[in-house]
């Protein structure tokens, strides 16, 4: 099989985060070879990169299917980045957009962090929401009023589900075929469910059904909605830590991560993901 980085993006104190796969070749493969090299993997998502004038091209596929964008795969390419050719900010081209990633690398510490791609958010049809609470077994009375449900976007659409306990996220249980066949018809990457601890702080599960997997121990595209959602409802600009939010996921699968995000205050702009990465075993 061709050469694969195994890393955890987003990890706390050298546990836990998000594993990744990372192929850098001279040309990408073509995507029915990317695929089967995904399934091999069996990570929730491998990214691939090729240098391509002065950017990289980059694809990510999932075991099951490509996605335009992935926070977690690309944390972990801005460190292998970093790892080959020092430390230093990479250009990215993806499917839909280009951003950038800025990677470290040295004998302390490995870690990344991207500009997303624009943020935007919309409603979610009460249909849509129906069906949504109807698969996690949930109430509208257990929802968190000062964030309502919505669609937010970084590069892939998210629902975003705000619980208003910490129990009720831990909780969390749902159909994965039913939630695969809700995404794929509704073209959503994930559900993420939160519960807001502080204004600055939250919880977050991500059920990654469209990609084969139940739940991902920390999604950086999530994220990156979320707190362009937040600001859309002007609640990611409070005193004492404007524009800073934290987002820990993971902890109920084993795989404790921390996902640090900062915004400034102007609508639909790019936010900055950041994150530690560890290696794993091949």
């Amino acid at each position: 099989m061709t050469d694969v980085l195994r890393v955890a993006a987003f990890s706390m104190d050298n546990v836990g985060g998000n594993p990744a796969g990372v192929v850098l070749c001279e040309s990408l493969p073509d995507a029915a070879e990317m695929q089967a090299i995904a399934q091999q993997v069996g990570y929730s998502e491998t990214v691939f990169a090729a240098p391509k004038d002065d950017a990289w091209r980059v694809r990510y596929f999932s075991p099951e299917v490509e996605v335009d964008f992935c926070g977690h795969a690309t944390i972990a390419l801005g460190a292998a980045l970093a790892q080959k050719h020092g430390t230093g900010n990479f250009k990215l081209q993806l499917n839909r957009a280009a951003i950038t990633v800025e990677g470290f690398c040295d004998a302390h510490a490995w870690c990344a962090a991207f500009q997303s791609p624009p943020t935007q958010s919309r409603p979610i049809s009460p249909e849509l929401l129906t069906e949504t609470l109807s698969l996690f077994g949930l109430t509208q009375a257990e929802l968190n009023p000062k964030i309502p449900p919505a669609i937010a976007n970084a590069g892939g659409d998210h629902i975003v589900l705000a619980l208003n306990s910490h129990e009720a996220l831990k909780n969390m249980h749902y159909d994965q075929q039913l939630g695969r066949e809700l995404c794929l018809r509704e073209k959503l990457v994930t559900f993420n469910l939160v519960y807001a601890d502080t204004d600055q702080v939250f919880y977050s599960r991500n059920p990654f059904p469209v990609g084969g997997v139940f739940e991902d121990p920390a999604t950086g595209s999530a994220a990156a909605a979320l707190a362009g959602y937040l600001r859309d409802l002007q609640l990611a600009k409070n005193e004492p830590h404007q524009g800073k939010l934290t987002v820990y996921q993971g902890a109920e699968m084993g795989m404790p991560s921390r996902i640090d995000i900062a915004l400034t205050d102007v609508p639909g702009a790019s936010v900055t993901v950041s994150g530690q990465v560890r290696q794993l075993e091949a």
